[in-house]
C-alpha cells in the first residue's frame, strides 16, 4: 500500500498495529532518523558494534501548513510533532556505546525520563531524569550508563526544542545516567 494521509480523526474499534518485517528496522551502522523510515517502527540496534553508532534525530519542526496548502492538513508538511522513535537493544552492546542525539546546533534537548535497572545481583532501580536544559545526548555504554540486553528508549518530538523520552536502560555495575552533552 503507497503512503495513505487522512484528514481528521480516525476511530478504529478493532485497534491499529503494526506487523512484518517493516514493522523493525535493523541498524547497525550510524544513522540519521527520519520519520518516513524510522517513525512509529521499532528501531533494533546493539549487538557486537565494531565501533561506536550514533542516531541523529532530525531537528524538531513545529511550522504551520502554509496557507497555499489547500483546505485541510498538507500531507506533505514537515512538521514532524507528535513523531514517536522506540529504540530496542536485543543483544548487549559489547564493544563500544550507542549514542542517541538530536541534530547538531538546532537547539532540541532532552526531557523525560528513564528507569535503570541493575542487572547484576542487586537489581537496583533507580531514575534518571534529562536536565532540559543542555542534555541532547542518551549514551549508552553496555554497561553502567545501559545497554544490556532489553534496553529500550521511546523518544517523541512534543513541542519545539523538546524531544519527551522514556524507557527502562538496563546496566550492569553502578548504574550511572545515560543523559549528557555535546
Amino acid at each position: 500500500m503507497a503512503r495513505t494521509t487522512f484528514q481528521g480523526p480516525v476511530r478504529s474499534l478493532g485497534g491499529i498495529y503494526q506487523q512484518g518485517p517493516a514493522a523493525v528496522v535493523e541498524i547497525t551502522t550510524s544513522t540519521t532518523l527520519s520519520p518516513e523510515a524510522h517513525g512509529g517502527r521499532i528501531i533494533s540496534v546493539g549487538g557486537s558494534l565494531a565501533a561506536a553508532l550514533t542516531l541523529t534525530l532530525p531537528a524538531i519542526n513545529v511550522s504551520t501548513n502554509p496557507i497555499t496548502s489547500g483546505p485541510g492538513q498538507d500531507p506533505n508538511t514537515l512538521n514532524n510533532e507528535g513523531v514517536v522513535y522506540t529504540i530496542w537493544v536485543p543483544t548487549t552492546i559489547s564493544t563500544s556505546s550507542l549514542k542517541i542525539g538530536v541534530t547538531a546546533a538546532s537547539g532540541d534537548l532532552y526531557v523525560g525520563a528513564v528507569m535503570s535497572i541493575d542487572s547484576d545481583t542487586s537489581g537496583a532501580v533507580v531514575a534518571f531524569s534529562a536536565n532540559g536544559s543542555s542534555n541532547d545526548f542518551i549514551n549508552l555504554n553496555g554497561t553502567t550508563t545501559g545497554g544490556v540486553d532489553g534496553t529500550w528508549v521511546q523518544i517523541v518530538a512534543i513541542a519545539a526544542n523538546k524531544y519527551m523520552v522514556t524507557g527502562n536502560v538496563i546496566g550492569s555495575g553502578t548504574v550511572a545516567t545515560p543523559f549528557a552533552d555535546s
